[in-house]
């Protein structure tokens, strides 16, 4: 088994046809990615590849939840913690921002989530009545 990076991902899921560098890298990507045995994606390239699809390739939000459900549905692919991403991006395509329904869904063992600065993210999630309760001192 191989993990990958953030940009073998961004290379596979993103065009850029005026980046020389992703025209040259883009068809290794999809080497990579279609023709590895196995492989394995950690969390934290999730999470740092919606900021990527998002803020450089500005990229919709819908686009990235396909991206993200075509990657779990890949057999040879692991996703580290597949079912918090497969419930973030849930939450995403809801309007929650990804990051921050990845890192709720990941506390789900925990009582409380505490964030100083997101009243929209308690508010959306009193809604739903989830695990844990987000709190904003």
């Amino acid at each position: 088994m191989i993990a990958v990076d953030t940009n073998v991902l961004a290379r596979f899921y993103c065009d850029d046809p005026d980046d020389p560098e992703s025209r040259r890298q883009r068809p290794r990507a999809r080497r990579i990615i279609l023709e590895s045995p196995a492989l394995f994606v950690p969390l934290t390239v999730i999470l740092e590849l919606e900021w990527v699809m998002r803020g450089y390739y500005d990229v919709e939000r819908e686009s990235f939840c396909e991206a993200i459900e075509h990657l779990l549905g890949m057999p040879h692919v692991t996703v580290e913690r597949w079912e918090a991403v497969k419930d973030a991006a849930d939450l995403h395509r809801q309007g929650f921002d990804f990051a921050d329904a990845l890192h709720w869904v990941c506390s789900a063992g925990c009582s409380q989530f505490v964030s100083f600065d997101d009243r929209r993210l308690a508010r959306r999630a009193r809604r739903l009545d989830r695990t844990p309760e987000i709190v904003v001192p």
